[in-house]
């Protein structure tokens, strides 16, 4: 069943994005420049501490049906949401090629949860276990039909956040002998990196959705 719909506008979505950067901005700046290469697991921990409580928070409050979902509730799925998309993601990589040693577990799991809170976390706060809304927000046809704000919100930061860390990937098995290389530095480089290029996205689809609604009440 879709869960009922609320609307939200351009700046709402607009100050939801700058919060979870501000989220993604307090662990830079708590771990110190070029801490993800020097200190992986610490950049990591830092990333998962600062992020989770804001991106719980925020698609918390954006959740869907009110009235029957509480604040605390949405936030509670939020909680659940996060080890088991940790899981599916650390599965995903692994499956991918990502390295499985004893000394890569401490990083992987680190990852898994900011990845998690990329991708898993915000559907599960706003939506959660509607299977048409899950359907909605994974598919890549959100992009060519007008759909509700939330969906762009959520799809394309997470579809963002996927397709950076794949790219990211690619110069791990290259020769260049450079620290940035090893599992997960580049991974989390071009996660992060597609993340912030899906929140603009996301804020331009949602802008674009505007006017055409008022284009076609006028």
């Amino acid at each position: 069943m879709r869960a009922q719909v609320s609307q939200i506008s351009a700046v709402t979505a607009a100050a939801a994005h700058v919060l979870c950067l501000a989220g993604l901005a307090a662990a830079h700046a708590l771990a110190g420049h070029g801490a993800l290469v020097s200190n992986p697991p610490l950049s990591l921990r830092l990333l998962v501490v600062c992020e989770a409580p804001v991106v719980i928070a925020v698609f918390s409050y954006l959740r869907r049906d009110r009235k029957s979902c509480s604040f605390i509730k949405a936030a509670a799925r939020g909680l659940i949401g996060l080890p088991v998309g940790a899981l599916l993601n650390a599965f995903g990589a692994i499956v991918l090629g990502a390295p499985v040693g004893i000394k890569y577990w401490t990083v992987t799991i680190y990852w898994s949860l900011l990845m998690s809170l990329f991708t898993f976390v915000p559907a599960a706060c706003v939506f959660g276990a509607s299977k048409i809304d899950w359907q909605n927000v994974l598919s890549h046809s959100i992009y060519f039909s007008p759909t509700d704000a939330d969906n762009y919100m959520i799809s394309a930061p997470c579809h963002g956040a996927v397709l950076g860390a794949w790219l990211g990937a690619w110069p791990m098995p290259l020769d260049w002998e450079r620290p940035w290389q090893e599992w997960p530095i580049c991974v989390t480089y071009g996660a992060v990196a597609g993340y912030l290029v899906g929140m603009t996205l996301s804020l331009v689809l949602i802008a674009v959705h505007k006017r055409r609604v008022r284009a076609k009440s006028d």
